[in-house]
């Protein structure tokens, strides 16, 4: 389905269009894809834009007001003449729903066509590691989500989708979740009744970064997703890098410890072993078990079952020493892998993000630190490392960014 099918799917049925009105959608299509962009413009600057005559354009935006798309939103400064009219997307014309699809809790919401929340984002507690049935609880959940806001279905561009692990770009399957040997968007999109596009999550954080957050305006980004894994994303000459097959990223499997941990991968010593939330917790548990001295076990009533990331970030808030010490190790950790990657991309900024974007605090210190023992200097100054500021809504969010992408790219 084309990008026009999508945005105007109810204008002509299932009839194939003839070319005048082909050529009347692209033009429309070239409007809203400028108003959704740029936000507010007046038909002198899309003339000049889309290079066609202002008469033209004038047409087609009267007609994307009667279809209310677009609407009047004030006048402009004038350059010399009469001030101009300004136009935007009337925002409740279309809806995007976005899920962030993860190991253990799945967040959804529906999207304006102006980026906003229309519904609270809703967080579930249940993921791809607690139900036996992700396609059918996300059908059931969509369609709840759908009459509980009283969306029309007609005005759902799509289903953006966040999921974990390796997807194959080239044949759209997923291998390591919801395998079924096919096209994983195809499958959820047979079981959800609407169309939908599917990424990678620490793509999906790049997109959301870069969409949305402070990646925005930058060329040379490298997005670091930190929860119970660890993944990267890479934005390179203003692009959204997936290597060959899809599986570009997969930075939480490089050997740090030639004699490490053995990781849920087959491989030894990775990153993941020493650095994620999982082990992070993991460490906490054993050590705590051991007999360490922490307000952490008073925090969890010395029940090791309500061990959880947030715990232990409220404990090094604290003051905690045991907890802050054990963030300085995982940050420690991400310095030494980091200074690999600084050395091979140059990037201008590398983005914390993911659920442990909230220790940042605790981490960006002991990064900074290794980085500065493992990295060329000279190549080290050009990379500012920061914190997401979208947070855990960065996947959520670059959901919502790849559906627009798909229909205005």
């Amino acid at each position: 389905m084309s990008g026009i099918n999508y945005l105007f799917k109810t204008s002509f049925g299932d009839e194939p269009l003839k070319n005048n009105q082909l050529r009347k959608l692209n033009l429309k299509q070239s409007i809203i894809r400028e108003l959704y962009q740029y936000k507010q413009l007046s038909i002198h600057y899309l003339s000049k834009t889309i290079k066609m005559s202002t008469p033209t354009i004038t047409r087609a935006i009267d007609e994307l007001i009667e279809e209310e798309m677009v609407r009047e939103i004030g006048i402009g400064e004038s350059t010399g003449g009469r001030r101009p009219s300004i136009y935007g997307l009337k925002a409740s014309s279309r809806y995007v729903i976005g899920i962030d699809l993860e190991r253990y809790f799945i967040r959804m919401g529906i999207f304006d066509f102006d980026n906003k929340p229309v519904s609270e984002i809703h967080e579930l507690n249940q993921g791809l590691e607690t139900h036996t049935d992700i396609p059918g609880f996300l059908a059931e959940k969509v369609y709840e989500l759908i009459e509980a806001y009283n969306i029309d279905r007609n005005k759902l561009l799509g289903i953006g989708i966040s999921l974990p692990g390796l997807i194959d770009l080239r044949s759209g399957i997923s291998y390591t979740y919801l395998n079924t040997g096919r096209p994983t968007a195809k499958e959820l999109m047979d079981r959800l009744g609407l169309p939908v596009f599917l990424e990678q999550d620490t793509r999906s954080m790049a997109w959301g970064e870069q969409a949305f957050g402070l990646a925005h305006g930058h060329q040379n980004v490298l997005c670091l997703n930190i929860g119970s894994g660890i993944g990267l994303s890479m934005i390179l000459n203003g692009k959204i890098y997936t290597g060959h097959s899809g599986y570009s990223g997969e930075f939480g499997h490089i050997q740090i410890e030639p004699n490490g941990q053995l990781c849920h991968c087959g491989k030894i010593g990775c990153i993941e072993t020493v650095a994620s939330g999982k082990v992070l917790i993991s460490k906490a548990k054993k050590d705590i078990a051991e007999g360490s001295i922490t307000q952490i076990s008073g925090m969890i009533d010395g029940d090791l079952n309500k061990l959880n990331i947030k715990v232990i970030l409220d404990a090094a808030r604290a003051g905690d020493q045991y907890a802050i010490d054990l963030l300085g190790r995982i940050g420690e950790a991400l310095g030494k892998g980091l200074s690999t990657l600084i050395h091979l991309f140059n990037p201008e900024l590398i983005i914390i993000g993911g659920e442990m974007s909230k220790a940042a605090d605790f981490l960006i210190s002991p990064i900074e630190s290794n980085l500065n023992i493992y990295t060329i200097a000279r190549i080290r100054k050009d990379a500012m490392i920061v914190s997401s500021e979208l947070g855990d809504n960065a996947r959520l969010m670059g959901t919502v960014a790849l559906v627009m992408n798909k229909i205005f790219g």
